[in-house]
């Protein structure tokens, strides 16, 4: 049995963070899950390295592209090499392999009549590689809020209206298409708006991969980069993928776009697309502006990389956006793994030496019968939850166990019955220590595709002679562990963590990590050294040109996010008018809405209304920010009053 299942092919914008691990560990984590069911399981990921911000950036740095975006697809491949990700499949966008693909799709969609050529001119949004229909010169980003800019040039179009009605009725007809169900929903919502053609291709560009047709055209980037999950496998008979997985800001481009342009080819369409949320750092998103990306390397260094596993999959819902901190992570990791699973092998395996000379004993009575019922409960709990992606429910199911079992060591009190001589009491004990060792047996199995290494050390020490990957946990059962097998002197899997030891360490080594990956893509800077991505300075205006920009002071009366977008807020703003304005701003990312509440702001009063997420927009609030970087509101040292013009 096959199953293909593929992670973003990441950006080569940044260096890889604990997001992208996020992503492509869970996908690890299910490639074990399936193997241990018998399944062939290929992994599929790779770099994104066709677009005009890859060039851009390559260019500030004084590199080729293909230089740059070779030195960020290694450190992808290095950090999934050292934190024992099994990815199977990394295909870089520049590789002349996917090009051939990409042209061949290109060219079964164009054959089915698919793609027709056109004239665009309109406004695209470099930091989203997006086009932004019905904007104007100037208009924010409806994503991201940034500031869109005007192109010009003659491209080739992909009918996407033409798969609006197949789209809604594949999202009907297989709910499982797309999820959770709150994705699908928002996915549909989009589509039913209505759907536009599709430019697919850039006439402007020097780097990506040329189209086959006559003029200088290079692909656009989401026509470009989806095509990976197929050039991957290709004449392997492995697709269609069973499983997507992505996070959820990439939604509309894998679940509308990529099965329009499978449809379009007449290829089959990927069984699943699962989109998680985002991880927060003590609740705030991760991002380079910031300053509050975490990596996983450091953390590995300090505490293990299955600590790091295990909390990711214990701690966030996947689905949800999740927080991380180190305080929480430490904490799960002692409360969970030392002074549970790790408690539970250690005074197993310990008992056994010293009441047993290191010999598993037979049941002899109905002592574990109890156990045993909540372990027959917990292996198709697990299983069943694994297989939904409600990865905190499968492992919460196997914690449970351990809390029953914990309970019944000390009832049966084996430290008490071992000093009884009557042949009941001992065989009592040997039931205790049996129904101790299988409990440590079967959580070990199903912990395996969560903490691999850990998970192995535990195996080791129960003596077991198969490896652990062989073991099918769709045929694990109760009492299937042999009596009389020898086990190792038990050694501490999970020693307890000091956090005020650990925490320091961690955050010291995130910087040393930071720095070294910033030296290696030449972005270490003096401190002394402005920023080299402050914008130009625009062209002189005269003083009216000037005088046609109406700022006002206002004043925020409410603050929320708007739906479907995590980019932006939808404010009303007083200006002392007879009705406040309605105002949507792309600061969401920056700002939490609560806090907006009451504070002054400048607007600019006279732009004209346009909706940006079926909001109309009276105007936009003023703020200062660097390209990729944060937004900082415009306001008032003194008490400015409602509504003054600003000169």
């Amino acid at each position: 049995m096959k199953y293909y299942v593929t992670v973003p092919i990441y950006y080569v914008n940044a260096a890889p963070h604990i997001g992208h691990f996020y992503t492509t560990m869970v996908a690890d984590a299910l490639k074990r899950f399936k193997t241990m069911h018998g399944y062939d399981v290929v992994l599929t990921t790779g770099s994104d390295e066709n677009s005009v911000n890859v060039e851009r950036a390559a260019a500030a740095r004084g590199m080729s592209p293909g230089d740059y975006s070779a030195i960020i697809a290694e450190e992808f491949q290095r950090t999934w090499r050292d934190t024992g990700l099994g990815v199977d499949r990394f295909f870089r966008t520049s590789d002349p392999r996917h090009h051939a693909t990409v042209q061949w799709l290109f060219q079964r969609c164009q054959e089915n009549g698919h793609i027709h050529k056109g004239s665009y001119t309109g406004q695209y949004c470099f930091s989203c590689n997006l086009y932004v229909n019905d904007a104007k010169a100037g208009d924010p980003c409806p994503d991201c809020g940034r500031p869109t800019e005007t192109v010009t040039e003659e491209n080739y179009f992909f009918k996407l209206s033409a798969f609006q009605d197949k789209l809604l009725a594949l999202y009907d007809e297989q709910p499982d298409f797309m999820q959770p169900e709150i994705r699908r929903n928002e996915v549909r919502s989009f589509v039913k708006e209505g759907l536009k053609d599709l430019s697919i291709t850039r006439s402007n560009l020097t780097w990506g991969i040329p189209v086959p047709v006559e003029g200088k055209h290079i692909f656009y980037v989401w026509f470009d980069a989806l095509v990976t999950y197929l050039t991957a496998v290709r004449d392997e008979n492995l697709w269609p993928a069973d499983l997507h997985l992505i996070g959820k800001e990439i939604i509309r481009f894998h679940a509308i776009y990529w099965p329009a342009f499978l449809m379009a080819a007449g290829l089959p369409l990927p069984k699943r697309i699962f989109a998680h949320g985002w991880l927060l750092f003590e609740n705030d998103k991760m991002s380079k502006s910031r300053g509050n990306i975490v990596r996983a390397t450091p953390i590995q260094q300090v505490i293990g990389i299955d600590a790091l596993r295990y909390f990711l999959l214990r701690e966030v819902p996947f689905g949800a956006d999740g927080s991380f901190s180190y305080d929480a992570l430490v904490g799960r990791y002692n409360a969970d793994l030392a002074n549970g699973l790790g408690n539970l092998v250690s005074r197993t395996l310990s008992m056994i030496h010293q009441y047993r000379g290191g010999a598993v004993p037979s049941s002899q009575n109905d002592a574990g019968a109890e156990v045993a019922a909540k372990a027959q409960e917990v292996l198709a709990t697990f299983s069943a939850a694994f297989e939904a992606f409600e990865f905190s429910r499968a492992l919460e199911s196997v914690w449970s166990l351990l809390g029953v079992v914990d309970k019944f060591i000390v009832k049966q009190a084996p430290w008490t019955l071992v000093k009884k001589t009557d042949e009941a009491s001992q065989q009592t004990l040997d039931t205790t220590l049996y129904t101790a060792a299988e409990v440590v047996r079967l959580a070990t199995v199903l912990l395996a595709p969560v903490l691999p290494e850990s998970a192995r050390k535990i195996w080791a020490q129960l003596g077991m002679n198969a490896p652990l990957e062989s073991v099918r946990i769709d045929q694990l059962a109760w009492g299937q562990l042999a009596a009389g097998q020898k086990t190792l002197t038990p050694e501490p899997v999970f020693p307890r963590i000091d956090a005020k030891i650990a925490i320091p360490k961690m955050i010291e080594l995130e910087s040393v990590e930071k720095a070294r990956q910033d030296a290696l893509l030449g972005k270490a800077k003096k401190e002394e050294e402005a920023p080299s991505n402050i914008a130009p300075l625009e062209p002189v205006i005269t003083i009216d040109d000037f005088g046609k920009v109406d700022l006002r002071v206002g004043r925020v009366l409410t603050a929320e996010k708007v739906k479907g977008s995590d980019k932006l807020l939808h404010l009303t703003v007083d200006i002392a008018e007879p009705q406040p304005r309605t105002i949507v701003a792309g600061i969401a990312e920056d700002y939490q809405p609560e806090p907006l509440i009451g504070r002054k702001v400048v607007i600019v009063a006279n732009l004209q209304p346009r909706k940006l997420r079926g909001i109309t927009s009276q105007g936009m609030i003023v703020a200062a920010s660097l390209p990729d970087g944060p937004a900082f509101l415009a306001g008032f040292l003194e008490d400015a009053p409602i509504g003054a013009r600003l000169k």
